[in-house]
């Protein structure tokens, strides 16, 4: 954490430094707004819009010569998007794909590397992840005629926040055969260390992946160190794919020869694949665990956004996203802990995503009060505003913007107005 001042001159300060301040101009940003909800939708960029116009510019075009005649290659567009999120991530431009969505690749992940072997039967899994791993993992071993009380193997939390990384490895015993947990915590925000959790699965023989949908794009993984067997993850988040966008897919090449679990045809050979065999021929590379022919929209519309990471060093976004949240936290402790507010993630940067989880009794309704002031945050169970200030669009003065307008709610009552619990869609 760097050293900080109170003041809006010192935000405007940080932001003339601000070496990737100008990726924010390729974002539709609105006047009088403060987004710090990217780590549950990214804004939508021009480089995405580009992109999806193209592709319906190209569907116009060539109809069904989409797929080889338009000077995009649609038929291998999974592999070119692959790669530039491989670039992300630090992995071969092989091992990454783009299919399905989170809950599907999970079915996908564990259908494939869930081989269990006498007493080397469960399925590891934490009770802080966000529940959708868990509702697919129960799902897949009730599918197999098996008790999910007595398969699926549930780490426990000591603060119902954070999970300790001891009790992690201690869970990792003879019975487990896979393991799948997330990089980030979707409430608290906790970063694991993937790299060491990995190191000691694979001494222990037990295959693992872990769920990047709260750190891919704005953490700087390194996979060719972190050597997991598998990863996925949704791409509207950080990456601002758009909307319930196409998500992604990582499988470590030495497992290329084990095939899908779930197989389809998209993800046959390609030299075979019109031939229409009746037997599946996987392609050699993560490409081989597509299933159904790709949504060419949604696929344009990712390819847009990660442009915007070319020439863009990992490194820089999320150095200048552990400053924005660690100047949050300062603005927090100095400017609102007197109104109630905590900050609920841990502080250290080496286990801090790229949020921030504001505590407050009243958290719901001050989270609406928020909204009607211009601010988009969200709402997390029973008591987070979580606060995402998305490296390559939010600015320093944008965050002490945001605790301003919160000093001001709780000054005025703002947020008495509204009842305190969460709506629909918090």
């Amino acid at each position: 954490m760097g050293t900080y001042e109170n003041g809006r001159a010192f935000a405007e300060y940080k932001d003339s430094l601000d070496p990737i301040a100008h990726l924010r101009n390729h974002f539709y940003t609105k006047e009088n707004q403060i987004y710090m909800d990217g780590n549950s939708l990214g804004l939508c960029s021009k480089d995405a819009e580009r992109a999806v116009l193209r592709a319906l510019e190209d569907w116009k075009t060539y109809g069904i010569n989409i797929w080889s005649g338009a000077p995009t290659n649609y038929f291998l567009y999974h592999d070119v998007i692959g790669a530039k999120l491989a670039r992300l991530i630090n992995a071969k431009p092989e091992e990454v794909t783009i299919c399905a969505n989170t809950t599907l690749n999970v079915h996908q992940c564990i259908a494939t590397f869930y081989k269990p072997e006498g007493a080397r039967n469960k399925i590891l899994i934490d009770e802080l992840n966000f529940p959708t791993d868990r509702y697919a993992i129960t799902s897949f071993v009730k599918s197999r005629g098996l008790d999910p009380e007595k398969t699926v193997k549930v780490i426990h939390s000591r603060d119902g926040k954070t999970l300790n990384e001891e009790d992690i490895l201690a869970a990792m015993t003879e019975d487990v055969a896979v393991a799948l947990l997330p990089s980030v915590l979707y409430r608290s925000a906790q970063l694991l260390d993937l790299e060491r959790l990995t190191k000691v699965a694979h001494e222990k023989g037990i295959i693992i992946g872990f769920d990047l949908c709260h750190s891919i794009g704005n953490i700087d993984h390194d996979f060719a160190k972190i050597d997991c067997d598998f990863a996925l993850w949704c791409n509207y988040k950080y990456l601002s794919g758009g909307p319930g966008a196409i998500a992604g897919l990582y499988i470590n090449a030495r497992h290329f020869s084990r095939g899908p679990g779930l197989s389809g045809w998209w993800g046959n050979r390609k030299d075979t694949q019109f031939e229409l065999r009746d037997t599946f021929e996987h392609a050699d590379n993560a490409g081989g665990w597509q299933t159904g022919t790709g949504a060419v929209l949604s696929l344009a519309a990712v390819d847009g956004a990660l442009d915007i990471y070319e020439g863009v060093d990992m490194a820089a976004v999320r150095a200048k996203s552990l400053d924005l949240t660690a100047y949050l936290m300062y603005l927090i402790d100095t400017e609102l802990s007197s109104y109630g507010f905590t900050v609920g993630n841990p502080r250290e940067d080496a286990v801090r995503g790229g949020h921030v989880a504001l505590e407050h009794a009243e958290a719901a309704r001050i989270n609406e009060a928020l909204k009607a002031a211009g601010v988009v945050p969200d709402f997390r169970y029973p008591n987070v505003i979580r606060l995402a200030p998305q490296p390559l669009y939010i600015r320093y003065t944008d965050v002490y913007d945001l605790v301003q307008i919160l000093k001001t709610i709780m000054d005025t009552g703002a947020h008495l107005k509204y009842e305190n619990k969460a709506g629909t869609v918090a």
